[in-house]
């Protein structure tokens, strides 16, 4: 048994695209296995044949290949969440890059959500560089509630969550990219979303340290200093105006 559940998490879930990308599979194993003992399930092998199944008939027009199995990859996780009975998991894309307090943090935020109405979604990540303002942030808090996602890098999500999205796919196809499609279910209260503060994970494919299936730009300095110069902006300078 990992150390995961020890700290109240049922499962983690890795969305990873099986080729093309085995350095990032690598990589997480390293941290995820090596240095914090958890265990996770990961995907072997793309499940295309579900796509009918969960998405509008002309997806593959809508989507590239990355986006749409990334976007399936999600969808086949919630379903293994309550199938497995997960009272909590943690999702997590192939290019996590962790703080060094990550365990410390991820406690303080699991142990806050047990005081949330059934049905949340907990953004962890820095994604988009979006952050709470400055006035609403108080001592010893460490979720706010989010009028709008971040991305799909790093989350927590409980089962009634995870039920509730798949309700509504039941219902309706998806036609959208994980990160809009979130948009779409936080306007209809499919879900509760509450951004960590702060925030605790990077996706290293918009930091420029690595690149990923659903993004056009490579790792490189010139995007890692840009990300940099953005990240400390908005990080210590804008909310102050907000």
């Amino acid at each position: 048994m990992g150390k995961e559940k020890e700290i109240g998490i049922d499962h983690i879930y890795v969305v990873h695209a099986p080729q093309g990308y085995e350095q990032h599979a690598v990589r997480l194993q390293s941290i995820l296995t090596g240095q914090y003992e958890f265990d996770y399930e990961i995907l072997e092998k793309d499940r295309e044949e579900l796509i009918d199944t969960y998405f509008v008939p002309d997806i593959r027009q809508i989507l590239g290949r990355g986006a749409l199995m990334c976007t399936l990859n999600h969808i086949l996780f919630y379903e293994l969440m309550i199938s497995n009975g997960d009272r909590l998991a943690l999702i997590l894309e192939d290019d996590p890059c962790f703080s060094r307090n990550f365990i410390a943090q991820l406690q303080q935020i699991i142990l806050e959500a047990e005081a949330l109405p059934d049905g949340f979604f907990i953004s962890l990540e820095n994604s988009g560089l979006k952050f709470p303002p400055k006035k609403i942030l108080q001592k010893d808090r460490h979720l706010y509630p989010a009028s709008s996602p971040r991305c799909a890098g790093a989350y927590l999500l409980d089962i009634t969550a995870a039920k509730n999205i798949m309700r509504w796919l039941s219902n309706r196809k998806c036609d959208q990219v994980i990160d809009f499609w979130f948009n779409t279910l936080m306007e209809e209260n499919v879900f509760t979303m509450y951004w960590a503060h702060p925030p605790f994970v990077e996706q290293a494919s918009l930091n420029g340290k690595m690149h990923s299936t659903m993004s056009s730009k490579q790792q490189s300095t010139t995007r890692r200093i840009s990300w940099i110069a953005q990240k400390l902006y908005k990080t210590h300078i804008l909310p102050f105006f907000r």
